[in-house]
């Protein structure tokens, strides 16, 4: 295959890193002419994407913000061909899945909205990886749920990256899971690290604390944008939360060990029944 990556930061290099080691030919681009220079020098793609080469990608990735992944699709979709399959890599799917199913339309290709559930704290092009997302979930979005031969076309196309379990659902649903599941993690851990009493942990912190505070070192720009293009949902958790974290607060006021208890009970048997 010939395949396109728009977006060379960590999760868009690191999918051209994977087709590459798979043996596929990979063209890239970025707005950074540095990382651009470098994915070419240090091989991670094969060459430039640019509008002469486009119509070539049997595969094309955008991983990109998403706004700046709807301003490129828009830009570039008469340009593509209508036997390529369009990807994107954002972190919500509601508004780059209109605008790609809707000019998927219009001009002949397929457009499928993808989601690696992968990552790091830290971002760039010098921390990807070939095998960032082996076994990591992938949640697809597609035009369509019930051609069986079109999805695992999709499956076939996306097994150099090496994925596991891979989900199909709803633009909105995926937005809705991906509120709590990612977004409402985020928040609280980067609100979690503000404590004052954080500047002095050294010596007193283990397990706990580097799991809660993993993902509070994100990058600011990308995730306001997921936060707020996602808000209703993301405001529907942090109200869940802030109402537990509530209850919480008032036992401990008031020295109701009963309470205490019983809400601590209640997040073991919550945690139980999720891990099945």
């Amino acid at each position: 295959m010939i395949v396109g990556v728009c977006g060379l930061g960590l999760i868009g290099g690191s999918m051209a890193k994977a087709y590459r080691e798979a043996g596929h030919t990979v063209l890239g681009y970025d707005i950074n002419e540095s990382t651009l220079g470098y994915s070419c020098l240090a091989g991670i793609i094969d060459g430039r994407l640019d509008n002469d080469n486009l119509k070539e990608c049997d595969l094309l990735f955008i991983a990109l913000y998403p706004q700046g992944a709807i301003k490129y699709l828009t830009e570039i979709a008469h340009m593509i061909d209508k036997q390529t399959v369009v990807i994107d890599l954002c972190g919500t799917k509601q508004k780059i899945c209109e605008c790609g199913f809707s000019l998927a339309k219009k001009y002949g290709f397929t457009f499928v909205g993808g989601h690696p559930m992968a990552g790091k704290q830290y971002s760039g092009i010098k921390y990807a990886s070939a095998n960032l997302f082996k076994k990591a979930p992938m949640v697809l979005v597609p035009p369509v749920y019930d051609d069986i031969s079109f999805l695992d076309n999709i499956k076939q196309m996306l097994s150099p990256a090496g994925f596991g379990k891979i989900s199909v659902t709803s633009a909105e649903n995926h937005d809705r899971m991906i509120a709590f599941t990612s977004q409402l993690a985020h928040v609280v851990s980067n609100a979690y690290v503000k404590s004052p009493t954080a500047q002095e942990h050294k010596g007193f912190s283990a397990g706990s604390y580097k799991d809660l505070t993993r993902v509070a070192w994100l990058n600011e720009y990308m995730w306001s944008e997921l936060f707020l293009e996602n808000k209703e949902p993301l405001l529907f958790e942090l109200d869940s939360i802030i109402s537990s974290l509530t209850e919480y607060k008032k036992a401990i006021e008031n020295d109701d060990a009963d309470t205490l208890i019983g809400l601590l009970r209640d997040g073991r048997i919550a945690k139980e029944k999720v891990d099945g």
